[in-house]
């Protein structure tokens, strides 16, 4: 006929080139490794000539969930689907170190997507294990700088509050602060910092 209102459709050879001049949908991957698929479109092809660099005419997959991507073949043959993680955390299996994953793929060999629970924990193959001990001797160090800091604290209260009673120049509030120190700096002293963190602080002097 001389005249058509449809769209001229172009067909494909098995050697990939087109038997006439029309549209094909074809369906686009990255121009860079991992080559990952981001869409389809409608290419105009000329009889004898193949559809654009980086266009496909067989159409992916889609994944039903989002930790998978597609990906074109290295040789441009057929799209594979790989894990998806980007946007997620890792972390490093050796020390902790947290990192945004920006890559397709299987997690990086000494990287992990579990959180270690606390600053403690070493990794064993698959999961972290947390260094019980390690973790009470640093409540312990922790309790023990918390209370010397307490107890140097009270005594500069008592040094100054007692020498003004000594001196006869203390009010009478001043005289009851400098008992209520007196007592809290003992009750300082008596703390066993084994017990950390179940430690029960005495409450300052106002």
């Amino acid at each position: 006929m001389k005249y058509s209102t449809e769209i001229p459709k172009a067909e494909i050879d098995e050697n990939g080139f087109a038997k006439n001049r029309g549209w094909i949908k074809t369906y686009l991957s990255r121009n860079e490794p991992p080559y990952e698929y981001f869409g389809a479109t409608m290419e105009l092809v000329y009889k004898g000539v193949s559809v654009g660099q980086y266009s496909y005419i067989d159409a992916p997959e889609i994944p039903d969930n989002d930790d998978i991507a597609i990906v074109r073949s290295d040789d441009g043959k057929q799209w594979r689907y790989v894990p998806d993680h980007r946007g997620k955390t890792v972390f490093n299996t050796e020390n902790q170190a947290s990192y945004p994953v920006d890559y397709l793929g299987e997690i990086k060999t000494g990287f992990t997507l579990l959180a270690p629970a606390t600053k403690f924990d070493k990794w064993e193959g698959k999961k972290w294990v947390t260094d019980n001990q390690a973790m009470k001797a640093d409540q312990i160090n922790t309790a023990n700088q918390t209370k010397h800091q307490l107890i140097d604290e009270a005594e500069s209260k008592i040094t100054l509050l007692d020498r003004k009673v000594r001196l006869g120049m203390a009010t009478n509030s001043e005289k009851t602060a400098l008992r209520a120190w007196e007592m809290y700096s003992v009750k300082l002293n008596d703390i066993d910092t084994a017990t950390a963190p179940e430690i029960d602080w005495p409450i300052k002097p106002a």
